[in-house]
Parts: C-alpha cells; structure tokens; sequence
C-alpha cells in the first residue's frame, strides 16, 4: 500500500517521541511504500542515516512554518503554537502528494497527544490516530506535595487537556479516525467521548531485536548490596520525592538507590535524603549519555519508576528487557506496560499509602533473589512478546488492511 506518516518528531538513534516516529516509519516501510511528512529540524540527521542505510521505498517531505527549527527537546517554549502551524503545513504537503502518488492510507504517529488535531485526517482515504496519549493525570490526593509552580503547570496542563477535547478540528481528526490505537484506558475514555472509534489500548513505545538482544546480555549483579535504580528527568509528577520516603521507610540498610537524571527536582530530592538519614545510601549521578545509564542498569537489581502520569515511554520497557523487576505506580501507562509476571505495581491512592505500598515492595524484593529472578525473566519474555517493534508492526499491518478493506 500507499501509506503516508504524520509524525512531526522523527530521528533516528533515538528514544522518546522520536524515536516513535522514526521507528513506526522503518518498520512500516518493510511492507508498504511509506511517506514520512515530518519537520526540517530533523532533516540532516534522517539523510545521514538514509545516506549510510538506504531504504528505497521511505520517502520523507519536511515542512516547518516560517522556518523555525527551534529545538523544543525538553521544554515548552512556544511549541504549541508551532505544532498546530506544522499540522496545516503538514496537510497542505500531504494534499499535493495524494493528488500525486494517490495514497491507500494515512495515519497520524507524532506528537502522542490526544488534544491536538491532526489535520491529515482530512484526506478522503482512511486515517488511524494514534497510538496518542496523554489523558493521565496525577490524582488529586497527590497534589499536597507539590510546589506551588508544579500546581500550576497540573492546572494549565488540565486547562490545555479540556480546551483540546472541545477544538473542532481535534474533535473532527477522533471521529475521522477508522482505528484509534491508545497508550491507556484514561486516554481511551476521553477520545470516546470525543467521537473516535474501535478504540484499542496499545502503547506507542517498542525496542529493536539488537536493543533487545543487547539489554538481555546484562549480567547479574553481585547480590550486596542491592540497588534500585530510577532513571528520567527529575519532575514533581515523576514521583521521585514517593521513591526516596519509600527508600528511607524500608530502611535498608545494605541496600542503595541510583537516581540518574537531572532537573528541577534535584535539589528538593537531595535536600530530602539528607533529612531522612539517608544520603549516604543514595547516589544522584546527573544527566548521563543512554549507553552508560544502560551499563548502570545492568549493575542493579530493580527498576523503581513511581511516574504519576506517564502516558508510556521507554524506561520500563528498557528495565524489563534488562531482566530487571519493575517497582510502579498503578497509573498511566506502566499500570499497561508492566503485569505480575514483570513487577509489582503499588495502588495510588494517597501519598502516604503509595510511600508504604512502594517500601513493602522494596523490602520484599531486597530479600527475595527468587522473586527477582522470576519477574526478571518475566519481562524478558513479555517485551519479545509484546514490545519489539516487528510484533508492533504485524498488528499494525493488519490493521492497515482492514481499514483498507472496509474504506
């Protein structure tokens, strides 16, 4: 088929959405002759890769509204407004190529969010939305421990949420949508209501056979002292400040905690550890390139990831791959990602009952090499089954016939 790809983040090397739209744009195009409309910020990095790796039947337009390749990576700035300018742009090109090539099939790949349009869908031949994302939000109970600031990013991300359900053009790209892929059933009850159908919980994120292979080779670490370990940014709706009470409530005291990362958080974090006695047990390594975060991954014992709205991402999937046990809220996208045969999920009630249910899970796990080794293998087994990117795909093919088919 004749299949054009949204996806206005796309670079290959990468994780995050990023590496969502490169990746679906490679693994698309091992079937189908594939067009990839993405922005020219990306442009040089895809070339070079396309340069040493050819692949004849992936074609790329790149657009970019009055030229601005601003860098948006980790930070806000003024990327809304630029990803609705991009999505016309995107349409307008993706006009010409129909009339041109005429397209079998559209689908929308990036951003993963569900309260932007994605104004491909206007094209008169099917379009899938998604997977997208982003209906999770941190319970309220768990506000009490965040800042003021951090209150008022939860405030204006739920204003921003509510405004996108109501904008036309988003409410019309859910009801064009033949199929609409989800990362979590908080976002799936929000896009039903918008008008899409056969809406279907699938995470947009997904590891290569060689990532694979790779993180699988980890070795077994020395079993003292046990080390959890966390990576990501340090954000108050990351749940870090959970982790480092939950640390200290175990009271571990052979036992460490890795926090690799960097961000507004860290000094409350570190700050935190030093009054709950335990900052000789934690180590804050900083931002650190993906390679030796991986290395550091393989030197641990389990994976703590406490996010309070993650819509999905990599750094579960990555520790599971790693045969590392998972240690997760019950929220968003890991509650999705991770089962009892990978980790133990913690209830999110209150942040009290999330401290004690995440200390319990430390313990047991400190003191159970059965139990670890179990999940461990367990998540081996549940990313070669559900998250490679080849599994992905051959869904994702079928579903492509069917709309298809049924158009």
């Amino acid at each position: 088929m004749k299949i054009l790809l949204s996806a206005f983040a796309c670079e290959p090397g990468q994780g995050s959405e990023e590496g969502v739209g490169w990746n679906n744009a490679i693994e698309t195009a091992k079937s189908h002759e594939v067009w990839v409309v993405t922005r020219v910020f990306y442009q040089a990095a895809i070339e070079a890769e396309l340069k040493q790796n050819p692949i004849p039947n992936l074609h790329f337009i790149y657009v970019e509204p009055f030229g601005w390749k601003e860098n948006f990576k980790g930070r806000q700035g003024g990327l809304q407004l630029h990803y609705y300018l991009w999505q016309i742009l995107a349409y307008l090109a993706a006009r010409k190529l129909h009339k041109q090539v005429k397209l079998d099939l559209t689908r929308h790949v990036t951003y993963v969010k569900f309260w932007s349009p994605s104004l491909v869908c206007l094209l008169p031949i099917p379009f899938i939305w998604g997977p997208i994302g982003g209906g999770e939000a941190a319970p309220k109970p768990f506000w009490q421990d965040f800042s003021f600031k951090a209150k008022l990013y939860e405030t204006a991300r739920d204003i921003a949420q509510r405004m996108g359900e109501f904008d036309p053009f988003t409410r019309l790209t859910a009801k064009r949508s033949v199929f609409t892929p989800v990362t979590t059933e908080d976002t799936a009850q929000r896009v039903r209501k918008m008008g899409a159908k056969n809406v279907h919980i699938f995470s947009e994120a997904g590891l290569s056979e060689v990532e694979i292979e790779t993180l699988g080779q980890s070795p077994s670490p020395p079993e003292s002292p046990i080390r959890f370990i966390s990576m990501g940014r340090f954000l108050h709706w990351k749940g870090y400040h959970l982790s480092v009470r939950a640390f200290a409530c175990a009271n571990l005291p052979d036992a460490e905690y890795w926090m690799l990362g960097d961000g507004p958080e860290r000094d409350n974090l570190e700050t935190m550890a030093r009054e709950l006695g335990i900052a000789s047990q934690i180590k804050f390594w900083g931002r650190v390139p993906r390679s030796q975060s991986l290395q550091l991954l393989g030197q641990s014992h389990v994976l703590v990831h406490p996010s309070l709205h993650d819509s999905g991402g990599w750094t579960c999937l990555e520790g599971m791959a790693s045969g590392r046990p998972i240690l997760c809220l019950a929220l968003g996208g890991p509650d999705t990602q991770v089962t009892p045969e990978t980790g133990i999920k913690v209830a999110a009630i209150d942040p009290d009952r999330a401290v004690e249910g995440l200390a319990k899970a430390m313990t047991h796990l400190a003191h159970d090499k059965e139990l670890r080794d179990r999940l461990g293998q367990g998540g081996k087994k549940h990313i070669r089954d559900v998250f490679t990117w080849s599994v992905k795909s051959k869904f994702l093919n079928q579903v492509y016939q069917d709309a298809v088919i049924n158009k």
